[in-house]
């Protein structure tokens, strides 16, 4: 069996799972020796989303230059190397796995297949993010484009679904919303930035599922709203109902997500720790709605900050960290990438060796 990681040396990691290209390394204790980042926003931005083909053509050209650097720049001895291996665009996920698998077999390393949901909820146990770090088991909140999930993390591979949103994610919502609006594409960051500008209870919009058992989400609802608003107007609005109509859009997203994590908190009494992780985690109004309701539940939330909330390289680098932590050994280089990939589904076996198998 392979040495545990945590005491042979530092890990890359590597993320292609969408739109970001990036590479990491990470020293046993979590200190990032190097990182770099490429987003393909203006390669995608004139198709008003993500093109899975230009994605993965664009992941091939930079990717191996981008990991070349960060080796270089980090200076160590790699005890590891991980990749994100599913869920996501098949296309990247290949070139991200594929590249990393051949370093490992390169340099005779251990590969880690590292789920994408994982390493969001493990991202916040970053030991130089918090203090303490957030301690198993934690409540975790996976708000992004794709996903939106609530999750009792007891552990690496080891997590408990409580509620998850059973239409559209609060990303893909906002990305929606800011179509309406004429704000471009990513949407979310730019209906912030407008949201700023306008009064949260200036337009009534519903909040779905609020106060009703279990912590299932909805948005799809939300988005039809806004949409029926800007039809009986004409679509014809000025840039202060525009402001309005995004700041109460946001508000609603914001008290929606409140709502159910209150109700999974109140599940998980041994949770002390709230961790909110994904790209809609860097919102700042979300933030501030989870981080009251924690208050009020009497427990902490801990968010990473907002570049690591995003996809990146340095949470599947510490995901492998925590992995080698548990005991696992890593995966077989054979293993295929996984575009769906349930977060309560195990990591794939590792396989044994010639040698092992005698």
């Amino acid at each position: 069996m392979t040495a545990p990681v945590v005491t042979a040396g530092p890990v890359l990691g590597i993320e292609t799972s969408c739109d970001e290209t990036a590479a990491a390394v990470l020293d046993p204790s979590g200190r990032v020796l190097a990182q770099a980042l490429w987003s393909q926003v203006a390669e995608h931005a004139r198709f008003g989303g993500v093109v899975p083909e230009l994605a993965a053509r664009a992941h091939l050209a930079r990717l191996p230059g981008m990991v070349l650097s960060v080796l270089a720049e980090a200076g160590a001895r790699l005890a590891a190397v991980a990749a994100t291996t599913g869920p996501g665009l098949i296309g990247g996920l290949i070139v991200g796995a594929n590249l990393a698998k051949g370093l490992a077999l390169a340099r005779n390393l251990p590969f880690y297949a590292i789920n994408h949901l994982e390493a969001h909820a493990l991202a916040a146990r970053l030991p130089w993010l918090a203090d303490p770090s957030p301690a198993f088991p934690y409540l975790t909140l996976l708000v992004s484009g794709g996903h939106c999930l609530l999750v009792e993390t007891q552990g690496p591979g080891a997590h408990r679904v409580l509620g998850r949103t059973l239409d559209d994610a609060p990303g893909e919502a906002f990305d929606k919303v800011a179509k309406m609006l004429d704000l471009g594409w990513p949407g979310g960051p730019a209906l912030e930035r407008l949201a700023a500008e306008g009064d949260p209870r200036a337009v009534p919009l519903p909040r779905a599922m609020r106060g009703r058992l279990g912590c299932n989400f909805s948005f799809s609802g939300l988005k039809t709203a806004v949409a029926t608003r800007l039809a009986a107007r004409g679509g014809r609005l000025s840039r202060r109902e525009q402001a309005d109509v995004a700041a109460s859009f946001q508000a609603a997203v914001a008290e929606q997500l409140a709502d159910r994590a209150r109700t999974a908190l109140r599940m998980v009494p041994a949770c002390e720790t709230l961790v909110v992780s994904g790209g809609v985690a860097a919102n700042a109004a979300v933030r501030v709605a989870l981080a009251t309701v924690a208050a009020q539940e009497g427990r902490r939330m801990v968010a990473p900050p907002p570049g690591l909330c995003t996809d990146n390289a340095v949470m599947v680098a510490w995901a492998a960290i925590e992995r080698a932590r548990a005991g696992d050994p890593g995966q077989d280089l054979f293993v295929p990438p996984r575009p769906r990939w349930e977060l309560t589904e195990p990591s794939p076996a590792r396989a044994a060796s010639p040698a092992e198998r005698g």
